[in-house]
């Protein structure tokens, strides 16, 4: 029976070392990015940093419990854990129930606090497509109707988001599946075919939008209105350039004093590039890289060990921690288009730093797997190897 079994092991230190540094980059740079924010509109200059503060307390909550929880789990749950981010995508979208900001409605309210539901489905995608990939595995690598099952629930998925709208949850969530189809043993023609595909859908629904269609013209060129579409990333390139090699100091940055739209929460990284300048930006880069090097490492580990589930958890789990932090700093940078997506784990904002540092914890009880299990094959060859010495020497 597979129950909820705490392992005193310690975690993979590695792997925990990173996540640290990257909260604590975040409550730093939330802090310093959030004070004058704060102080005008709630007049309280840490009213970011306590409710972020909250968040992160019960994000390592629910954490614990996560690494607690066997990964078996994980896999017998995964079609409920699909329904319930379908449950969740249709009722933020129900008048009345999911809250409006800024033309999107993106946020359950549940009393003080707010679930954004593309952070649960994006989760729940990887988890059922890493059970989908492991019971079908042979027909997902040898014939393009393996895929057809989990392409047509994406899409699926990508309408949901794409009518709150969350255009950057949409784009995160199918370069997750194309990427897992891809390391999966789908083969390439396939997977860039429907890539192909999904390239061409985005580019009719950006052209078919208006307000999308104004953001591109104002990526491509933001200083054509530099006070309307243009402006907010006119701020953030204004910032990175006040940075320049070592920052303006942590707290001294000038975009935050209401220069620079949600500073604290989707341009956080411009506000750490100035106050930290290519230096500090550089490092958080690093260790994002190495944050999805090691998880990589952790789910091909897992292969080499015919556990084919967690293995691909991993792989899906890496690709959105590096699409996101890839998209967030390609936007605040100018390198892509805007687009709303919070930076794992330091960006301000609840369901993200939740359901980051869980699927952290699950990756940690994977890696915690690994050792028990190659420690348990490793002790078995080494029997072997002695019963084999014996029996040469008898």
């Amino acid at each position: 029976m597979n129950a909820i079994t705490f392992s005193p092991a310690r975690p993979d230190p590695l792997l925990s070392g990173l996540a640290i540094t990257l909260i604590a980059v975040g409550l730093v740079a939330i802090s310093s990015a959030s004070i004058e924010y704060g102080d005008h509109y709630f007049d309280n200059p840490w009213h970011h940093t306590i409710r972020h503060s909250i968040y992160l307390v019960l994000a390592v909550a629910a954490a614990g419990v996560a690494y607690m929880v066997p990964t078996t789990f994980w896999q017998r749950t995964s079609p409920w854990w699909l329904l319930l981010g379908f449950a969740l995508l249709i009722l933020v979208l129900l008048p009345g129930i999911g809250r409006n900001v800024n033309g999107s409605q993106r946020w359950l309210p549940i009393g003080p606090l707010t679930v954004q539901p593309s952070e649960v489905a994006k989760f729940a995608v990887v988890l059922y497509l890493a059970g989908f990939l492991v019971r079908h595995q042979a027909t997902v690598r040898s014939h393009w109707e393996g895929l057809a099952k989990p392409v047509g629930i994406l899409a699926m998925v990508a309408l949901l988001l794409l009518l709150e709208p969350d255009f950057g949850a949409t784009v995160i969530t199918t370069g997750t599946v194309f990427g897992m189809l891809f390391l999966a043993g789908a083969r390439l023609i396939y997977v860039l075919g429907l890539v192909g595909v999904a390239v061409g859908a985005l580019v009719v629904m950006v052209v078919s939008a208006p307000y999308r269609l104004q953001r591109l013209t104002a990526y491509t060129d933001p200083w054509a209105d530099p006070y309307g579409s243009g402006f907010q990333l006119i701020q953030s390139l204004i910032a990175y350039g006040r940075g320049e090699w070592w920052g303006v100091g942590l707290g001294n940055s000038i975009q935050k004093l209401f220069y620079l739209p949600e500073a604290h929460t989707d341009f956080v990284f411009s506000i750490w590039a100035e106050e930290t300048g290519l230096v500090g930006s550089t490092l958080v880069i690093l260790v994002y890289a190495l944050l999805v090097g090691r998880i990589l490492h952790i789910g091909y580990t897992s292969i080499r060990l015919d556990d084919a589930f967690a293995a691909y958890v991993c792989y899906g789990i890496g690709l959105i921690f590096a699409g996101q932090a890839f998209v967030n700093m390609g936007v605040s940078s100018g390198l892509l288009p805007t687009k709303g997506l919070t930076l794992p784990l330091i960006s301000y904002g609840g369901s993200s730093l939740i359901i980051s540092c869980v699927m952290l914890a699950i990756v940690l009880r994977i890696e915690h797997n690994n050792r028990l299990s190659g420690g348990q094959s490793g002790k078995k060859r080494r029997a072997g190897s002695r019963r084999a010495a014996g029996r040469a020497r008898a």
